[in-house]
């Protein structure tokens, strides 16, 4: 169990132990201070977005079960970067991984708002 808070100030949800995922490796996005990525983000990963990513430098395929579908605990600011460039990438929003909300740290705000979030969420409330 996380004491970490969500982008609703409730108790972080689990988000992944197939892979496991996060920062901590606990299957939840917790941000503790020695992650200076931010891997607040709680997200399902598409194909476009792990060739977005890795044109980025940051290929996460090596990740051992890392494929499209897979939930993991994405970096704030690459998830941002996907939002921004969706409109001008060919793939268009499917670069832009879907988030769940009660999973993803309340830390993730200090890089989007939770109205953008909603826009690519699967869980709005």
């Amino acid at each position: 169990m996380s004491k970490s808070l969500n982008v609703f100030k409730k108790p972080l949800a689990l988000h992944s132990t197939q892979p496991m995922t996060g920062f901590t490796r606990t299957g939840y996005c917790e941000v503790p201070a020695s992650d200076y990525g931010n891997h607040a983000v709680a997200a399902e990963v598409t194909e476009e977005f792990l060739d977005f990513t890795a044109r980025q430098g940051n290929d996460l395929r090596p990740i051992p079960g890392m494929k499209a579908g897979c939930k993991w605990c994405l970096c704030a600011s690459r998830w941002r970067e996907a939002f921004d460039a969706r409109k001008n990438e060919a793939a268009g929003d499917k670069i832009v991984p879907k988030i769940f909300l009660h999973a993803t740290n309340e830390k993730a705000l200090g890089k989007m708002s939770l109205e953008e979030m909603k826009i690519f969420a699967v869980d709005k409330e």
